[in-house]
């Protein structure tokens, strides 16, 4: 069975996170994009938990659903063509700030879990250690290797899985804080990671420049904080509907149901290039090398990025692929293209009427975005459209990276030829 997987999110109770973050909003959305699993987030957090085992329902071996009552009413709200089943894996995210090899580390750690029992046991674990409860995503002052060592107790099925692994701040391989390999890391214990995620700042292509990297599986997840921010990254995989399944498609190194990922645009991610957001300053890494990782404005040092710590630690150049690399499709989320071609606000009303409108004519967002015939789309929306998401299929954009917390921007068209192009397509 071919289907998308979105494991990592957060729930309401995390900082900064949308209050629509719960079950029945995920459960509808993953709908609307086209997202057959969702991760839960949070499940360490007691709250997220028990709300999760109010609403949800045991569905294939250790997966979960919607209580049907809820899922009844959540569907009517849902274009038929975008109806589908949904099924929620127990996650979570865990903050690590400690000291070793005399510096501070602040690594994010995804977990993955078979069952709400284990969900537990890891709460209780966790407890014994700090705060759980303050935050969706407990911040502790727990070594992560230490972190793997409680998670394979608790349970052989429990996954453990380095977080967006190359965050300037909060990442194993980050500039910041983190370690130059994942051995470093996690030591004689590396061998229980089958896998990193690649995070909204790089795709699988940066990451094959290492070859330190050619053992893990390259995993993309949207660390969605809004329903609507789900599916910006994904992963596709061909299995039968239950965890072990799924867990064996990212753990096994030769395992066939790993078919690859949805990736963000690397550089629109808020830290693929280096600069320094108080002086709106965006460097390319040779720049920042040229000036010595300082501002040129102000003096100070400048965040170094995604792109620029990949060139450090690569033994390879761009373009590499390992023999085991699973192909991947970079996408622009549907409303930020309607958006462009309105040229209006993503958060306007009139970009979410016409994103509804789009789905009950074609379907779910990921089908819009990579299944559609081009000439549907421009009947179902406009000439201007079915032209952009050709744009995006082929790669032909412009896009002004991120940097220092700042998203980066993303152009299908050129503002001199946004009218040429539309009067052209109306001539046919």
């Amino acid at each position: 069975m071919w289907y998308l997987a979105d494991l990592h999110i957060h729930s309401h109770y995390s900082v900064a996170t949308s209050k629509a973050m719960e079950p029945e909003n995920l459960h509808r959305w993953a709908q609307l994009k086209g997202i057959t699993v969702v991760g839960t987030g949070d499940c360490a957090h007691p709250g997220w938990l028990t709300e999760l085992q109010e609403k949800l329902q045991p569905a294939e071996p250790g997966l979960y659903k919607l209580q049907s009552h809820l899922a009844k009413s959540v569907d009517k709200t849902v274009p038929h063509g975008c109806r589908a089943e949904v099924r929620f894996l127990l996650s979570a995210e865990i903050s690590s700030i400690y000291k070793k090899n005399g510096r501070t580390r602040k690594i994010h750690n995804l977990i993955f879990l078979p069952d709400l029992e284990n969900a537990r046991k890891l709460q209780a674990a966790l407890a014994r250690i700090g705060n759980i409860r303050s935050d969706g995503r407990p911040i502790l002052g727990l070594d992560a290797k230490e972190l793997l060592k409680i998670v394979k107790e608790i349970s052989d099925a429990a996954v453990l899985v380095p977080a967006h692994a190359w965050t300037p701040h909060f990442s194993v391989l980050g500039a910041k804080s983190g370690f130059d390999s994942v051995e470093e890391c996690f030591e004689e214990l590396t061998s229980f990671i089958p896998a990193i995620e690649t995070g909204l700042s790089s795709d699988p292509a940066m990451n094959w420049r290492l070859s330190s990297l050619d053992g893990f599986r390259l995993i993309s997840n949207s660390d969605a904080h809004s329903p609507v921010k789900l599916m910006r990254e994904a992963n596709i995989l061909d299995t039968d509907l239950s965890y072990p399944s799924i867990v064996s498609a990212f753990t096994e190194p030769d395992s066939p149901s790993f078919l690859g990922t949805l990736e963000f645009f690397p550089e629109e991610g808020k830290y693929h290039y280096d600069g320094h957001r108080a002086c709106s300053v965006r460097m390319a890494p040779e720049d920042t090398r040229r000036n010595r990782g300082r501002c040129p404005e102000c003096n100070s040092k400048v965040t170094v990025g995604v792109m620029h710590r990949v060139e450090e630690l690569a033994d390879h150049p761009a373009g590499r692929r390992p023999v085991q690399a699973r192909p991947f499709n970079s996408l622009i989320p549907l409303m930020e293209i309607i958006a462009e071609v309105e040229r209006i606000g993503v958060n306007s009303k009139k970009v979410n009427t016409i994103y509804f409108e789009l789905l009950s004519r074609l379907g779910n967002e990921y089908k819009v975005l990579m299944e559609s015939g081009i000439e549907e789309i421009r009947q179902a929306g406009s000439d201007l459209l079915g032209e952009a998401i050709d744009r995006m299929r082929t790669g032909r954009i412009s896009i002004y990276p991120g940097y220092d917390g700042e998203f980066g921007t993303i152009r299908v068209f050129a503002d001199e030829e946004r009218e040429r192009i539309s009067g052209q397509l109306g001539l046919f």
